[in-house]
């Protein structure tokens, strides 16, 4: 559940319904330029911020309920993130 997320977690396995999605826009890393946007990812007991990266930028729009697995937590400026690894996986239920 969304709820109980804290800094640190790994190998999360999380469902819920994109609430709200930034416009995917394009950016320059170190690996070369890729994709990015930020959702707001929540269940019935909370939201959290999640950044979608590359392919994963375009795979999801609002209200669609999605499957994660592979996800960590990480803070920033005091605020629980979560993020997906390229290892890990989100889709659509």
């Amino acid at each position: 559940m969304i709820a109980q997320l804290i800094p640190g977690m790994k190998d999360l396995k999380i469902n819920g319904k994109i609430d709200s999605k930034s416009e995917k826009r394009s950016v320059n890393t170190r690996y070369g330029k890729t994709f990015v946007c930020d959702v707001l990812l929540k269940d019935e007991s909370g939201k959290v911020e999640l950044t979608l990266w590359g392919d994963q930028a375009g795979l999801v729009k609002e209200g669609d309920n999605v499957e994660i697995h592979g996800a960590y937590t990480t803070e920033w400026q005091g605020i629980t993130k979560l993020n997906i690894p390229k290892s890990g996986e989100i889709k659509k239920v």
